[in-house]
């Protein structure tokens, strides 16, 4: 078609138009409602899902919390005491007997203790009497305290099967200068005297240290005080060692 020329004018008459239906939407709107409350909700006669073959699963139990009791061990002044103890290491210092049996040779004797050995759960001490250097204290940390022993050795070094390996442990926390060991079972045996025997040692810093014992059935008795103000020269190992 060229672009001057017209095109034919639209005539309304030949429009035709189809009359509508009226809408009946208040008949389907209750039907359609219903068919879908049908179709998501299963009526009472549905069978029910199938079982599962797996077995169920226990819910994991829950265990109440464990109370640890705190390891047992030294008691404060046990532990102060021992530090005390520990400072004195490689000191020797002469003693002087305050209390002994009338007939004790160490009332004479010189008397010389030596903090030799130190490790984080042994301390020992020998104790020379004059040229007799059988004797070293020996004192352990343990579960339930401080133990005391007595080493005593032969001149060829072999233990004193006659006397040694004597002592106790502490039974009560003591103080932080003074521990008491009553005698064990092994040491009643050998002796059946030191039933009523107990041991003690006491460190005053910088002052003195004393050994003892005492057995209150017959009144027998030791106290050496070691003076800590005046170190003296180490002596030569104790025999064994």
């Amino acid at each position: 078609m060229a672009e001057d020329q017209h095109p034919q004018a639209f005539s309304p008459a030949r429009v035709h138009t189809m009359p509508l239906a009226p809408f009946r939407g208040s008949l389907l709107t209750p039907l359609v409602l219903l068919l879908v409350a049908a179709a998501g909700c299963g009526g009472p006669d549905d069978p029910p899902p199938p079982a599962s073959d797996e077995p169920p699963t226990a819910s994991p139990a829950v265990e109440d919390p464990v109370e640890v009791a705190p390891a047992p061990g030294l008691t404060p002044e046990q532990e102060v005491f021992w530090d005390r103890l520990g400072d004195l290491c490689g000191g020797a210092f002469m003693g002087t007997p305050v209390e002994a049996p009338d007939d004790s040779n160490w009332w004479e004797a010189e008397l010389v203790m030596h903090v030799r050995d130190c490790g984080p759960e042994e301390i020992r001490i020998p104790l020379h009497v004059d040229d007799d250097r059988s004797r070293t204290w020996v004192i352990t940390r343990t579960a339930e305290g401080l133990r005391l022993k007595h080493d005593h050795r032969l001149r060829d070094g072999t233990p004193d099967a006659s006397n040694t390996d004597y002592g106790g442990d502490t039974l009560s926390p003591g103080s932080e200068w003074r521990q008491e060991f009553p005698a064990d079972a092994y040491s009643i045996g050998v002796v059946p005297a030191r039933e009523s025997q107990f041991w003690f040692l006491e460190i005053r810093p910088g002052d003195v240290f004393v050994y003892g014992l005492r057995r209150e059935a017959t009144g027998l008795a030791y106290r050496v005080e070691f003076d800590l103000t005046t170190p003296v020269e180490p002596p030569p190992a104790p025999w064994g060692f």
